[in-house]
């Protein structure tokens, strides 16, 4: 990789200066990430295996929620010999860390040194949790090694799409120093007025970052207004545009390659749950295994083989200050057997389909994902933004915002499509509003859903429900 001297001199010197400040140990970590992907599959389970048998002898001596779990259990982690051991435990759920409390902290030194973080509560279901440096480290290494698959190095110009009032609200003077040192720029995803986004292309423009990174409904967004604007941002130097935390529709990555003129490099993870997954130049999303181990079980919480689709579970071993040991993220996909092409020994991590609440319950018990519905309304005339919210089986709403161009006829196609997906005695109600705000996180999501997955007795839990774009 050529690097300009600038960036040399951030990634040499002036960004392991700022870890070691922090006391991260993330440059280290980062160096053994970059060795470990390229061992064979069978040697990075091997890996994996020897650190969940030392994370878990930790947790066990030190976390009295897992000590006690654990003497429940008769779970010796000494005596663990596959990853399949873990199968043995309860799945961890966010209910189950509220009451558990500081139970969940370690006793150990590192416990004492937690920040505090929690979920934005797009799912209805908010959480209040602890991290440790360990898990810092681990996710600035994570990110980086990633980083790294597309020619980016540390201090390479970024410019960052982001939402979370956590992120944008601590930007004082020390924040912004350290931004200007590193060469990042960070936009506000949540304010997305046409004078914003006027001046969200034109500090592209004059920065010409190497890296976008963002969301990828905030990147789309960018990239329709530039359109619209006729403002020309494919030779501006972008190598790749990194989105997270949303789930990644094949229009909007067609969209953002075609308008910012790179390729588009999904990444899996949450504040909760940590950097799980990254997407190779290759096209296949590598699980960070170092660190982190996925299953993927069904809806009675039985572990699924690599192949078949079910909800992700996490277990994430640079959490042992608080742990996260088979922790339900809500999010569907499937492990994938076969081995990547870019020769990363890694494990992949497919057919990421988002949330739980992305799927939508027809009156008839049919489960199908939301884009059965975003289809529907995406490409109507006059639809500009849309938002559409399952309360219960009898009822699905749609938020519209739409031009003169959405005509009657346009309306009545959408009801009929709505009604032969969903059933058609459901009722469809079409709202049409001046504009759909994001939630306060800065994140879209297009459909939310009410009903649990394969529920057709009626609502079984509440959602807010996020905003999208077309």
């Amino acid at each position: 990789m050529t690097r300009s001297l600038a960036t040399s001199l951030i990634a040499d010197h002036v960004f392991p200066l700022h870890e070691r400040l922090k006391g991260h140990d993330s440059v280290a970590r980062l160096r053994e990430l970059e060795r470990t992907q390229w061992l064979p599959a069978d040697e990075i389970a091997a890996l994996s295996l020897g650190r969940l048998r030392s994370f878990m002898v930790e947790i066990g001596a030190s976390v009295p929620y897992y000590r006690d779990l654990f003497r429940a259990q008769a779970f010796d982690p000494v005596r663990i010999a596959t990853l399949d051991a873990l199968r043995r435990l309860p799945l961890l759920t966010k209910q189950t860390i509220r009451a558990a409390g500081d139970a969940m902290r370690s006793s150990s030194p590192s416990g004492a040194s937690l920040k505090r973080y929690n979920t934005g509560g797009s799912s209805g279901d908010p959480l209040v949790f602890f991290i440790g440096a360990d898990r810092r480290s681990h996710d600035v290494a994570a990110k980086w090694r990633a980083t790294r698959w597309w020619g980016v190095d540390i201090g390479d110009p970024e410019i960052v799409i982001w939402g979370s009032p956590i992120e944008v609200d601590a930007q004082d003077r020390l924040r912004r120093l350290r931004d200007r040192l590193l060469r990042t720029r960070l936009l506000p995803a949540f304010e997305m007025s046409e004078t914003n986004l006027d001046g969200f292309i034109e500090a592209m423009r004059r920065v010409r970052p190497r890296m976008l990174f963002g969301y990828p409904s905030a990147l789309d967004h960018i990239a329709r207004h530039a359109e619209q604007r006729h403002v020309a941002l494919d030779a501006i130097g972008l190598r790749v545009a990194f989105v997270t935390s949303e789930r990644l529709y094949d229009h909007q990555r067609e969209r953002i390659s075609r308008v910012f003129g790179c390729p588009v490099a999904n990444g899996y993870g949450s504040r909760d749950a940590g950097f799980i997954a990254h997407e190779c130049p290759a096209g296949r999303m590598h699980i960070s295994a170092e660190d982190v181990i996925v299953e993927i079980v069904d809806a009675a919480g039985r572990s699924l083989p690599p192949g078949e689709a079910g909800e992700i579970v996490v277990t994430h071993m640079a959490t042992a200050a608080f742990p996260f040991v088979r922790y339900r993220t809500g999010d569907i996909a499937m492990l994938d057997p076969r081995q990547c092409s870019c020769g990363r020994g890694l494990p992949v991590l497919a057919e990421l389909q988002g949330r739980t609440t992305d799927f939508v319950t027809a009156q008839d018990g049919t489960v199908m994902h939301g884009l059965a519905l975003i289809y529907a309304v995406r490409d109507l005339p006059g639809v500009e933004e849309f938002k559409i919210i399952q309360h219960d089986l009898a009822l699905t709403e749609v938020q519209l915002v739409a031009t003169s161009s959405f005509l009657p006829e346009h309306e009545r196609r959408l009801v009929h499509d709505m009604k032969s997906r969903l059933g058609q005695a459901t009722e469809i109600r079409l709202v049409k509003v001046a504009a759909i705000a994001p939630e306060a996180s800065g994140k879209h999501r297009y459909v939310v859903s009410q009903v649990a997955m394969g529920d057709a007795s009626g609502p079984a839990r509440r959602e807010h429900a996020e905003a999208g774009s077309p």
